[in-house]
Formats: C-alpha cells, structure tokens, sequence
C-alpha cells in the first residue's frame, strides 16, 4: 500500500451510525470499546486483535463481527499492513442476546454474506439509499441467522403476492423517496422477504426496478427537452451526477449526449 488512508461519514441509512474505510501500513490501536456493532471486510492484509481476552485474525475471507461494549484492540500482522471496510451498527440493530455469540466467534465464514456487505458498502459509498436499505436488510438478517446457530427459517408469506403489492406501490409514484421499511410495514412483510420475493418473481431487487422505471421517465423528459439537472429533480434522483451514474451504467452515455442525439436538425 503507497499510503496510509482513513476515510469516514454517517450514511442516511437507519440502523447505520458510520461507514469507515482505512488502509494501514503498520498500525497498532489501544484496546477500547464501541456502543455499537462493529462489522467489517478485509480487503487486503491481515489484522490481528484480542476481544475479550482471546486472540483473533480478521482477515479476507468471510465477515467480522464485533460486539458492542466488549473490550478489543487490533495490529498489523506483517510488513504488508492491511485495508479494511468497517459499518458500524446501531445497538439495536442485532439482537443484544447476540453479544455472546459474536465474542465466542467473531468471523463469520460465508461468501455470499461477505459479497452482501461489500454491495452494502458500494451503496453507501455511492449514495445509492434504497440499495443500501435493502442490502442492509439482507446482511443483519444473514449475521443474526450466523450469530444464532442457522436456525430453520420460519414459514414466509406468499412470494407472488408479496412482489406484486411492492411492484404496485412503486409503480404509483416512482419519483417519491421511499424506504423499503415502510412499503414492508404497508404490506405486513419483513424488508429480507420483501426483498427475495420481489426479486424471485421478477428477476431483480425492487432498487434496480425503481430506478429502471425513473430512467424511463428521465429519457421521455430529455427527448423533450427539458434541461438534464432539471429531469434529474423532477424523476427521483439526488442530483444530475446520480442521472448520469445511472443513465452511463444503462446506455453508455451521458443524459446530455442522449438529448442532443435525440434532436431532429
């Protein structure tokens, strides 16, 4: 690693207190605590740490989980240092009977909650809320199966119908900020499941289809001519970059490029 870096902001995701990422070289901090869940991916290296008195390695593969008011520290293992993503999560958002678990066995080894966590952590990073709630979801619920033993997932509600009521509440006004939260509280659901039945019964996460539905709206109104940072405001996006992310990603173009293209001489 050339440099040692930290970078560090609060998210407007409930449940998430702060987003960290930092690379270190060669660092050693003190034993201390946190009042939240401290859950995190390494991306490079090795960390070396004692919690509560026992030793332990976080390293690439799978995800740690340290527990709130537990006493731990952490190091660099060899020459190489190492690069991590940390969230840190509210208090409640894991169960506190949970504590003992995460203390008895921090690394929780399984790949596709890891690769979870690093779209919830691209989301964050990108500002992309609606993604990072429904990736949020999927990851505590993934960390409390872990945590508690993988205990036989109880009976859910009916897939269809589920992604069919998402599907119509989206779709009555897809430029609106909305929270998975609530759609789950109308519909009698929890967010993990709303978010596998949707997915199941149409192919993606209702994310993906509500900014599929506000990018068709966005090229109707720049065929129009109405000004990029304008179609930006009027179809649900934070702001003319977020149209352009997001139009790139879809046609390989920017907004701009796409209007002009669409003039007739």
């Amino acid at each position: 690693m050339a440099e040692d870096v930290v970078r560090a902001w609060r998210p407007q995701i409930p449940g998430i207190t702060e987003v960290l990422h930092a690379a270190w070289r060669e660092h050693s901090y003190p034993a201390h605590t946190h009042d939240t869940w401290t859950v995190l991916i390494v991306d490079h290296g090795l960390i070396g740490y004692g919690l509560d008195g026992r030793e332990h390695a976080a390293r690439e593969a799978g995800v740690t989980v340290l527990p709130p008011g537990v006493v731990h520290d952490g190091r660099s293992v060899n020459a190489v240092g190492f690069r991590k993503r940390v969230i840190y999560l509210e208090p409640g958002a894991l169960d506190d009977g949970l504590v003992g678990h995460a203390v008895d066995a921090p690394l929780v080894l399984d790949h596709s909650l890891r690769t979870r966590f690093a779209g919830l952590d691209r989301a964050l990073t990108l500002r992309e809320e609606l993604a990072a709630e429904s990736l949020f979801a999927l990851v505590t619920e993934g960390l409390v199966w872990h945590l508690s033993g993988r205990p036989t997932s109880p009976r859910e509600p009916a897939t269809a119908s589920t992604a069919r009521r998402t599907r119509e509440l989206l779709d009555a006004d897809p430029t609106r900020p909305v929270r998975l939260a609530d759609v789950a509280d109308e519909i009698g659901v929890t967010v993990p499941h709303l978010v596998r039945a949707f997915s199941r019964e149409f192919g993606l996460p209702p994310h993906r289809y509500l900014v599929g539905r506000r990018l068709d709206l966005a090229r109707r109104r720049l065929l129009a001519g109405e000004p990029p940072a304008d179609v930006a405001a009027t179809t649900g996006f934070h702001d003319q970059a977020h149209l352009a992310r997001h139009f790139r990603r879809l046609l390989r173009t920017a907004p701009g490029q796409y209007q002009r293209g669409g003039r007739v001489a």
